[in-house]
């Protein structure tokens, strides 16, 4: 199966924790920018040829691609199904900011095809979402997520946690509170500290501190503990689901399967003519917007992946989910596995687990998931 993520860069404010390509304009005008994403999308189909793959998957990701109107995200969608033959059963995500989400705009999109809603509230008390740059507070999260679960049967709901000052007892309370909303899908994440960002100047300044690493690994053992009692064990370090409830696109990328990225800043994962190639494109919304007008497409990179690489790349992807990697898929694909005298000290570690030819990080080995695979990778 082959899935297509679709990047919509724009956002009403940036957030300061933020290192995605997301950029703020005063003015977007939306069908150019259409144009271009439909664009990418031919010229991807024609690369693919004419035995091309049935696409299962596509995700509007961003950026805030709720600020797309509903017509604009069914003009991808009818141009995506005018390229490709899609599975009956095709799973559309859309990533929501509660600041966007009215009953219009939800019932427009639904229309247009989309079948679930990603909504990124990131925190259930009005001082964290300041701080956090949202612009949206706790109410308004609330009547966003009841439109959502409104309008589409299949929801999920975006979280951050480990943020400043929070203790395990108040992030207990605050994820009992997500869980009893009963969307399908929660995605957890722990707030990092990227380069380049302003949290990154705050915290390098001593201005903002987050939990240490030991009030983290408390964090993460409660939110564990916490989904997996509520029926929504972790399938993915940072994403919990009821059972079969799982995001299809993401799973498709931690199965190290093929999928295209379209728009400014979007990567891929493309298989041509047997081989495997990494794509991105131009990251500067009008740079993209010049070179596709050019070129047809805004690609900077399309790269082959030696085989070495790619089995790297499918081992880091495949010990992130609870499923973990199957050995003998692995050796049947890329014609190596990891061997006996690697597997071993993490076994005796506790931090791996073989069952069935399926090798599996404890909850403890992810915890320290990056240590565990340069171990395996060599």
């Amino acid at each position: 199966m082959f899935g297509i993520y679709v990047h919509w860069p724009f956002c009403a404010a940036k957030c300061p924790y933020c290192d995605f390509n997301s950029h703020v304009r005063a003015k977007i005008e939306e069908d150019g920018w259409v144009d271009g994403i439909v664009a990418e999308l031919e010229y991807t189909a024609v690369l693919q040829g004419e035995d091309r793959p049935v696409v299962s998957t596509v995700f509007f990701g961003g950026g805030t691609p709720s600020l797309m109107s509903g017509r604009a995200v069914g003009r991808v969608i009818d141009t995506i199904r005018r390229l490709w033959r899609t599975t009956n059963d095709i799973e559309i995500t859309l990533e929501s900011n509660p600041a966007s989400a009215d009953a219009e705009r939800f019932a427009d999109y639904r229309a247009a095809g989309v079948n679930r809603l990603s909504l990124g509230v990131q925190a259930l008390n009005d001082a964290d979402l300041k701080l956090l740059g949202r612009l949206h507070n706790v109410e308004e999260a609330k009547l966003a997520l009841a439109l959502a679960q409104k309008n589409f049967e299949r929801v999920s709901l975006d979280l951050i946690y480990a943020r400043p000052d929070q203790t395990v007892e108040a992030w207990r309370a605050e994820l009992k509170q997500a869980l009893a909303f009963g969307t399908e899908h929660l995605s957890l994440y722990q707030l990092t500290i990227e380069p380049a960002t302003p949290f990154a100047t705050l915290h390098r300044t001593g201005k903002l501190v987050i939990p240490d690493e030991d009030r983290a690994a408390l964090l993460y053992e409660t939110t564990q503990e916490l989904t997996e009692a509520a029926g929504r064990p972790a399938y993915e370090i940072s994403n919990h689901a009821q059972p079969g409830a799982e995001a299809r696109h993401n799973l498709l990328s931690w199965r190290y399967g093929s999928y295209a990225g379209v728009g400014p800043g979007a990567h891929g994962r493309l298989d041509l003519n047997c081989k495997r190639f990494a794509t991105s494109t131009e990251r500067l919304p009008e740079r993209w917007r010049e070179q596709v007008a050019r070129d047809g497409h805004g690609l900077i990179e399309k790269s082959e992946i030696s085989d070495a690489d790619a089995a790297r790349e499918h081992l880091l992807m495949n010990l992130r989910l609870a499923e973990g990697l199957d050995i003998a898929a692995y050796r049947a694909r890329w014609g190596t596995a990891p061997d006996n005298a690697r597997l071993a000290p993490l076994a005796e570690e506790g931090l791996i687990t073989l069952n069935d030819d399926r090798l599996i990080a404890t909850p403890r080995g992810r915890l320290v998931l990056n240590s565990v695979i340069a171990a395996l990778a060599g």
